[in-house]
């Protein structure tokens, strides 16, 4: 059949053929099942936005405003200009503001993105999956999204995957010090976490000395940061608490045995992070990333509120795994709540690792006034002495003092 003069489809788009469908819903639901298990709950924002969402107070740079798809509403109510969202975290961000909550929120998305490039073969509908935890600003919960997202990885059956830490806020404090524009600052730091160090170094020379061994080197465990902690003490003082939460989140995936690589300058992105960003990576190719964005909230206009959250491409992580059936959610039961000692955090996320493994659902208590959900049926607290966990029937009101994970999970199934 001659399909010469057939309409086609648009450049940068293509059908999701139905062989395609099934490795998406197994990405889909395996990323929905453990997002659950870990307490985050789905929601699912409109495809148009106003485009003065993502212009607010530099929430995007101008490099990606430029790939927008952007037209005036004249048919629609407003007359505004409105965009096809560009992004998934931003309009999150305004669904929270909108709520009206002040409460922490673990929230998730499956949804598509439309960004355009400069020569029309890249992909312009993006679908990605992401999670945000709004309202909390702790180590513990850089530490669970890192751990989340490594645990959906391997979920997937992705191998090979190492993990890149970056810190926007050391690039923004040195930024800080120069006289320029906040567009050219915004610019420069671009450039910087582009990986092109030489562009701060020219803005600022008197701060060579320490930008260029700081910023070029690389390390693989907290100590790594401990030395940039002492380099940067007399410099930044602004930055000592900064580099104190980089360095606790490196010891608990230390602790943890999570490998992983520190590069300042390897995080190129969106304008709106402000802390720790970081990247998992399967060889040579980056399939998912997130960071903290605690100014992200206030830019948008509400309140002064901490978030982090991260993305990854299903079309990128599509490449990685095989032919796979779809699995079914479940539904959150278990409550792991961490007592405030060394080592409980650690003792913490190495039984949710187990009880997810064996099936369960549970999630991290992040702070002990956190309410808990309906239909939560057990708590699990880990123990400074004596037995390491107490499993608390939250329907009954039953306790059992048990010493291991293993015999956790027993109790459990019985």
């Amino acid at each position: 059949m001659d399909n010469t003069n057939a309409i086609q489809k648009c450049k940068g788009t293509k059908d999701l053929t139905p062989e395609y469908m099934k490795q998406f819903r197994f990405i889909e639901d395996t990323f929905r099942d453990c997002c659950r298990r870990w307490g985050y709950e789905e929601v699912r924002t409109p495809t148009l936005e106003y485009l003065n969402l993502f212009t607010a107070a530099g929430t995007l740079t101008p490099g990606q405003l430029g790939k927008v798809y952007s037209f005036l509403d004249w048919d629609g109510w407003s007359g505004e200009r409105v965009v096809l969202r560009p992004d998934g975290t931003i309009p999150i961000a305004r669904y929270y503001i909108e709520s009206g909550s002040e409460k922490p929120a673990r929230l998730f998305y499956v949804s598509n993105v439309f960004r355009f490039g400069t020569t029309g073969t890249e992909t312009r509908e993006i679908w990605q999956c992401g999670a945000e935890l709004i309202g909390a600003g702790s180590v513990n919960a850089d530490a669970e999204l890192v751990f989340m997202a490594l645990e959906i990885l391997k979920s997937l059956g992705l191998k090979d995957i190492s993990l890149r830490l970056s810190h926007a806020g050391l690039i923004r404090s040195i930024l800080s010090r120069l006289d320029i524009s906040q567009e050219e600052k915004t610019r420069l730091l671009d450039r910087v976490l582009d990986g092109d160090i030489q562009a701060l170094v020219d803005a600022k020379p008197e701060l060579a000395r320490i930008i260029t061994p700081i910023l070029g080197a690389k390390g693989k465990s907290s100590g790594f940061l401990k030395n940039v902690l002492v380099l940067l003490s007399h410099d930044f003082p602004e930055l000592q608490q900064t580099l104190r939460d980089f360095t606790d989140l490196a010891d608990t995936l230390d602790n943890l045995g999570v490998a992983y690589e520190i590069n300042i300058v390897s995080g190129r992105g969106f304008e709106y992070y402000t802390g720790l960003i970081f990247e998992f990576w399967s060889g040579d190719n980056s399939i998912a990333r997130g960071g903290r964005y605690d100014a992200l909230i206030s830019l948008l206009g509400g309140k002064n509120i901490p978030a982090s959250g991260f993305a990854m491409g299903i079309d990128r992580v599509m490449q990685f795994t095989g032919d796979n059936t779809a699995r079914q959610p479940t539904v959150i039961g278990i409550i792991v709540k961490p007592l405030p000692v060394t080592g409980s955090l650690k003792e913490a996320f190495i039984a949710i690792e187990a009880l997810h493994t064996a099936g369960f659902a549970a999630e991290l208590a992040l702070t002990d006034s956190e309410s808990i959900k309906t239909g939560t049926k057990w708590l699990l607290k880990t123990s400074e002495t004596g037995w390491r966990f107490s499993l608390n029937d939250l329907n009954s009101g039953d306790c059992y003092e048990v010493a291991t994970i293993s015999e956790v999970i027993t109790k459990l199934k019985a």
